[in-house]
């Protein structure tokens, strides 16, 4: 255990339980620079085509005039949590700093965020929203390993589904394939919303893919193939891993089956329109 982990739990047990979150809410917060999209490793690897693919550093060079936007304040019970663990003056201040690691987060300026969420993490360990920024930040550059820990912290201090595929994810990445498990474990177990599930889904696919076992991921990815009564991204995302997965094992029927469900909600989808070509549509 790490003395910033030490800390984080000595904190926690002294401070009363933390207010429920409204779901809702903690989706717009996270929306857009989480769990984006998920594609097996076939033609495309882990975390696809977005912000959140794997590796990919985006420059953090920017015109002036967007330099100097102010960013958006945080949650403020988040900034209630600073202010009691480092007093009022400091802990506005590490709120406002937050909040600029937040805004170089969902600018793509990870290496900013970073850096400045990994310095409020030692005079705050027990915040677990400065170690969700940390941790995206640091998936979003390719550090598996780092990110996983600074999640899974930030799970301990405060569970939020949403991250708990991405935390699978980063397993994923460094071949741990029975932490995997068990986060699709937590996830299943958690009963989230219909798209967290099926972002762990695909991790969970994927890293069968990884290892070999084909015919497992595709029967790990049936539930996606039942006709839901609106279809939404999430299927979307399902059904080109269950068509790319049908590719692989030699089944082109299935394979352009679900291609041409994907095309049909979206005909620019991914490289879907390729994909079909390559069957000869």
């Amino acid at each position: 255990m790490t003395e910033a982990e030490r800390r984080a739990r000595e904190v926690k047990a002294r401070r009363p339980p933390r207010k429920p979150v409204d779901p809702s809410h903690e989706r717009e917060q996270i929306e857009g620079r989480t769990t984006e999209k998920w594609i097996d490793e076939g033609s495309v690897r882990g975390v696809a085509a977005g912000a959140a693919a794997r590796g990919a550093s985006v420059g953090e060079v920017e015109p002036a005039e967007k330099k100097r936007r102010p960013a958006k304040p945080i949650d403020p019970e988040v900034t209630s949590e600073l202010v009691g663990a480092l007093g009022q003056q400091r802990g506005d201040r590490l709120s406002e700093r937050l909040a600029q690691a937040s805004e170089a987060l969902d600018r793509e300026r990870y290496q900013e965020a970073r850096r400045i969420s990994g310095s409020i993490a030692k005079e705050a360990p027990a915040v677990s929203a400065v170690h969700e920024v940390l941790g995206l930040s640091s998936y979003r550059l390719g550090k598996y390993k780092q990110a996983a820990s600074a999640l899974e912290l930030a799970q301990e201090l405060h569970s939020n589904p949403a991250m708990l595929p991405i935390i699978a994810d980063c397993h994923r990445a460094q071949a741990r394939w029975s932490a995997v498990d068990r986060v699709w474990a937590e996830i299943k177990a958690a009963s989230p919303s219909h798209d967290i599930l099926a972002e762990g889904r695909i991790v969970a696919a994927g890293a069968l893919s990884d290892q070999g076992d084909l015919a497992g991921a595709i029967e790990l990815m049936s539930p996606s193939t039942k006709s839901p009564k609106v279809i939404r991204e999430h299927h979307l995302r399902q059904w080109y891993v269950l068509a790319d997965l049908y590719d692989r094992v030699g089944d082109p029927i299935n394979a352009r089956r679900w291609f041409t469900a994907v095309a049909g909600q979206d005909s620019d989808y991914e490289d879907v329109q390729y994909r079909l070509r390559s069957f000869g549509r």
